[in-house]
């Protein structure tokens, strides 16, 4: 009871939030409202206290005083300026490493009590200013024997602040699923959930550490993006140390106009690199915004900041492979055909009414270029096409989308000319001639006959327990199994009850 009044105080704290900050139905709108809207943003900003600056602003300005959590929504609508606009986009990017950063002492002090003090002054003599204070840590910069070193240290308390807001969250979208049937097609429980577990994981640096390392080995492989070496003996749960990258963030203008930069190489190099992430290896770095992308002296692209990771499965890798593949193709029919496979449409519905539907989002930006593509008015059609087919949201696949989001909107951002299309048509090219050419189907008849022999090997084990469960149920059926207890224990109960029945009558006798 005491959580649900808590949760709904945290939500009405957020309502209250945007309304002072004049978010909600903003004055700037009002000519495109109908009447009741109108008048309802009238009465809303009577309580807005004059909120000043322009809408993009005054939206920061309420994710911030809202904490991490709704920090970290923000970084995700920051990278849509086709959507949003890029005076809301441009807005919205302070969110990303532009916060207070907390004291020095404080950060000396998780040390200490993650490392023990003594070992802390060993590991970390010389721990200087903060240099980049986002959401949920900040990064100091260190100089070792061995190196430059980035010391990345979560906020104090964050945890239980994240915890807390996550809750209310996840009450909020179970109260919508309820109360909305429409809101069910889009799973706002199963997204919410599937956030919040990014979330937690995010705030252990030991799995943050892990997934760099494992980014790295695939980089190292492709040399798409530059990526730190995790530092392990200075790594710990609120602790993450990496050697130190030069370069400038994306959220700097200067970023782009080094000597020599490129812009049409660096927009194709951040899609193909994140594509041989997804789709070639199946693991891939989920929060590309341009606060995690440096561009380094030598225009190369580094990625820092790795607390979300996300991983799918072959069969995910083939569904978006071959989507993909079909759109580069204008095989609208292969596409349908995919999407009925992987169960992403109800089986009741035509698969030729879905190919034409998606041939009416294809057709017209094929072959135009990021700037000549209304993605906002795309995106509504996608959205109405998600109602008209009954497709509901998959919770596997938000991190991949929240992700192709970003990555598309950096590119665009970069590059307003970038082609997707032929960015991405040689890693597609190449995965599905490795996994469903010649060379792909050796491979999978080779694992076949693996699967088959472990499963031979198995078989009389598998027999064994087969003719034991036999054994089993025939003992069960040859004696039936008592409904209730045996004659003697119902007599013994009738004993005790007259037994009680008689004291009681001695006492009111």
């Amino acid at each position: 009871m005491l959580k649900a009044l808590s949760d709904y105080g945290r939500l009405m704290r957020v309502g209250t939030a945007l309304v002072r900050h004049d978010v909600i139905l903003p004055g700037e709108y009002q000519t495109r409202l109908p009447l009741p809207a109108r008048v309802a943003g009238r009465f809303l900003r009577i309580f807005g206290g004059g909120a000043k600056g322009r809408p993009g602003e005054r939206f920061a300005a309420a994710l911030e005083k809202l904490g991490p959590a709704y920090i970290k929504l923000g970084q995700l609508l920051a990278t849509r300026p086709d959507v949003f606009g890029t005076e809301v986009a441009s807005d919205l990017s302070r969110l990303k490493d532009k916060l207070p950063p907390f004291p020095v002492k404080q950060a000396r002090q998780i040390l200490d009590k993650e490392f023990g003090e003594e070992v802390a002054q060993t590991l970390f003599p010389e721990l200087g200013e903060p240099v980049a204070a986002a959401s949920l840590a900040q990064v100091h910069k260190m100089e070792t024997p061995d190196g430059t070193r980035a010391v990345k240290i979560l906020r104090p308390g964050v945890e239980q602040m994240i915890a807390r807001e996550l809750r209310a969250m996840k009450r909020a979208a179970r109260t919508i699923e309820r109360a909305s049937a429409e809101s069910r097609r889009l799973e706002p429980v199963a997204f919410t959930n599937t956030v919040a577990d990014a979330m937690m994981k995010e705030l252990d640096l030991r799995l943050e550490a892990g997934g760099a390392d494992q980014i790295k080995s695939i980089s190292d492989k492709h040399e798409w993006f530059v990526i730190p070496a995790v530092d392990w003996d200075r790594t710990s749960q609120r602790v993450l140390t990496t050697d130190w990258v030069d370069g400038i963030p994306l959220t700097d203008p200067k970023a782009l106009d080094q000597p020599g930069l490129d812009r049409a190489d660096l927009a194709t190099a951040i899609t193909r690199g994140f594509l041989n992430q997804a789709i070639g290896h199946g693991v891939f770095h989920a929060d590309m915004h341009e606060g995690n992308i440096l561009i380094t002296p030598d225009n190369r692209i580094a990625l820092v900041d790795f607390g979300l990771i996300g991983r799918i499965g072959m069969e995910e890798r083939r569904f978006l492979a071959e989507i993909l593949w079909g759109f580069i193709r204008r095989d609208y029919q292969r596409i349908a055909e995919v999407h009925f496979e992987a169960g992403y449409v109800p089986a009741d519905q035509s698969v030729g009414e879905f190919a034409q539907a998606l041939r009416s989002v294809g057709e017209p930006i094929h072959g135009k270029s990021a700037e000549d593509v209304y993605m906002g008015r795309i995106l509504l059609q996608l959205l109405d096409y998600t109602r008209t087919f009954g497709m509901h949201l998959r919770p596997e696949l938000v991190l991949l989308q929240k992700t192709m989001v970003q990555v598309e909107g950096v590119a665009r951002a970069i590059d307003p000319k970038h082609d997707i299309w032929k960015a991405a048509e040689p890693i597609v090219k190449t995965w599905i001639a490795e996994n469903f050419g010649p060379a792909g189907a050796a491979k999978l008849a080779v694992k076949n006959i693996r699967e088959v022999a472990d499963r031979l090997k198995r078989l009389p084990e598998v027999m064994d327990r087969f003719e034991a469960s036999l054994e089993q149920d025939a003992r069960q059926t040859a004696e039936p199994k008592r409904t209730g207890p045996p004659w003697w224990a119902w007599f013994g109960l009738v004993i005790v009850l007259a037994a009680i029945a008689g004291v009681t009558v001695a006492q009111f006798a």
